[in-house]
């Protein structure tokens, strides 16, 4: 079989699903996609690797569950963060179904902010819509997320420092891009 070549942010957000049975396959896809294209980026998951090689699905289940279920700092709901519980985040939620429907996204279980559908979407905008979602979105809401891991002890850190990576990869060959254009 063969398997369709993942973007950058697709790869890593396979590392934002909740761990299952198939959980161990989608991190060795991460990494080799990330070691093709994602120098600093890929550092990180190798150090996420490394720190659950071995661990039993269970234990990388809890893991999860304490890194992003348990703190509402920690939501990988992308809106939850921008506008928490006001009447903007459900135009938010709409605008980014329709996204993910014109950009061939499928959706999961989970709501159309998820990281899981957001990282995806940005490997399927143009450049310039690339950028602006990861000013205006992804940006501030890394920063809270990174803010509340601090001090604490999870592998998880170092996804969302992937994350982090390769979208200022991103921003700098956007930067590059203009510079020769």
């Amino acid at each position: 079989m063969n398997t369709p070549a993942l973007g950058t942010f697709e790869a890593i957000s396979l590392l934002l699903r909740y761990p299952d049975a198939h959980y161990r396959e989608q991190i060795a896809r991460c990494a080799v996609t990330l070691n093709e294209r994602e120098g600093e980026a890929a550092l990180h998951v190798g150090r996420f690797v490394d720190q659950v090689s071995g661990m039993p699905l269970e234990r990388l289940q809890e893991l999860f569950t304490q890194a992003f279920d348990l703190s509402p700092l920690c939501s990988l709901e992308v809106g939850w963060h921008l506008y928490g519980e006001e009447y903007a985040r459900g135009n938010f939620l709409v605008a980014m179904r329709g996204l993910l429907r014109d950009h061939g996204i499928e959706e999961s279980t989970e709501l159309p902010d998820h990281m899981t559908h957001f990282l995806p979407l940005l490997d399927r905008l143009d450049s310039g819509e690339r950028g602006d979602f990861m000013e205006r979105f992804l940006t501030p809401v890394l920063a809270k997320m990174l803010g509340a891991f601090e001090g604490k002890d999870s592998p998880f850190v170092e996804v969302l420092r992937a994350v982090e990576c390769a979208a200022a990869n991103s921003a700098q060959v956007k930067t590059e891009e203009a510079i020769h254009g």
